[in-house]
């Protein structure tokens, strides 16, 4: 009989919300009309002139391997938005091009954290975060979180909860699944806190451009020795281009390049050329319109579900998810999803996913289908309320 698989493999856990998707897979292949509000993809596809550039570097051949740290004009390309939209000088040797920003994450777990050490995350946050620290045998650390800090880690919780065996925290903002936003204040303290226990602060920005009324701050204009995790999936909507940054301090590019080396070897190289579009006028005025879009649709679904009962504490600042108290109702917040799937054909997501600070309780909502498309969920949830037997 063979052996076992791996300690670290059985120890992830699935996406919860996968078997959810399944079945509205299912669903819709039977004929049903699912509204999907269940995935953090955005429904827009990948702006024109990111696709032309794409195509373009096909057709030129730019099919080979890059440099681990990814193409110098990609890397100048970044450095100029940061200058742009943040006010801020970064060197483009400090910038390390990814596979997604699941490769960032990648890099900056293995390079910080080692077996039996730990980082402090919120609870409830994006659940792959932890996963890949088990998977370079680490932890995390679960921080419960609430309204009260608007889930998210303070530098009060950092020292409450920091013991002999956490290395960082990581935080994200705006953060995913509650949409909440780190001012200058709270990332400055963030920092103190860390750097007090000689500690790394890995702050998670791939939200950044999807803000609604106001600006998210950048951790570095704050701290220039944090980690810094990016993506071109959220406001650049190249999700399946599979596409990230990693902004580290210089003193750490010559390790994670040797990472990244070793595992990935590089980036794509045609979504890397592809990306060198985002950042032209034309494209950047395309999804500031798309963002906006976004706004509307926030604007809409929170005061919808608000009015049918549904207790959302915070007003997400950003991302596209409003994260429900379903308490109201009563029940489990799976056998919640599962209702109004199989009876109403909306699909979205139990807190389950996101940790277990009141998980059982609590529903993510993603904004990424048109208005009118929300404006039938809210009508079919309305409905299922009357039907459901919490």
């Amino acid at each position: 009989m063979a052996q076992p698989y791996s300690a670290r493999s059985r120890a992830i856990e699935p996406f919860h919300v996968m078997a959810l998707l399944a079945r509205a897979n299912e669903l819709q292949a039977s004929g049903c009309d699912v509204i999907h509000l269940e995935i953090g993809e955005p429904d827009f596809t990948t702006a024109a002139p990111i696709i032309e550039a794409g195509q373009a570097a096909l057709a030129q051949g730019h099919t080979r391997y890059t440099a681990a740290r990814g193409l110098p004009a990609l890397r100048e390309a970044i450095a100029g938005f940061y200058q742009q939209r943040y006010g801020l000088n970064v060197d483009p040797q400090r910038i390390l091009i990814t596979p997604g920003g699941s490769g960032a994450l990648l890099l900056a777990a293995s390079l910080l954290v080692d077996p039996g050490k730990h980082w402090l995350l919120a609870d409830p946050g994006y659940p792959c975060n932890r996963h890949f620290l088990r998977l370079v045998e680490g932890a995390a650390q679960l921080v419960p979180v609430g309204p009260e800090v608007n889930y998210q880690l303070t530098a009060d919780l950092v020292e409450r909860h920091w013991d002999q065996d956490t290395v960082g925290a990581l935080v994200a903002s705006p953060a995913n699944p509650t949409g909440t936003v780190l001012d200058h204040g709270e990332l400055a303290s963030l920092s103190d806190a860390t750097r007090a226990r000689n500690g790394h602060l890995v702050v998670d920005e791939i939200y950044h451009g999807l803000t609604y009324g106001m600006d998210a701050p950048s951790v570095l204009e704050v701290d220039d020795e944090a980690f810094v995790l990016n993506s071109f999936s959220k406001y650049f909507g190249m999700t399946g281009w599979r596409l990230g940054w990693l902004v580290a301090p210089p003193a750490a590019v010559a390790d994670l390049e040797k990472l990244a080396q070793n595992l990935y070897i590089s980036a794509p190289s045609m979504a890397q050329h592809a990306a060198l579009a985002c950042f032209e006028p034309a494209t950047l005025a395309i999804l500031e319109e798309r963002r906006g879009e976004f706004a509307r649709r926030r604007d809409f679904l929170l005061p919808a579900l608000r009015e049918l009962g549904f207790k959302i504490a915070v007003e997400p600042q950003g991302a596209f998810y409003l994260y429900a108290d379903i308490s109201a109702f009563g029940g489990d917040a799976f056998a919640f999803c599962q209702h109004f799937l199989e009876t109403e054909h909306v699909a979205f997501t139990p807190g389950l996913d996101f940790g277990r600070h009141q998980a059982s309780h609590h529903v993510r909502f993603a904004y990424t289908q048109s208005l009118p498309r929300l404006e039938q969920a809210v009508e079919r949830i309305a409905r299922g309320l009357r039907s459901w037997q919490g």
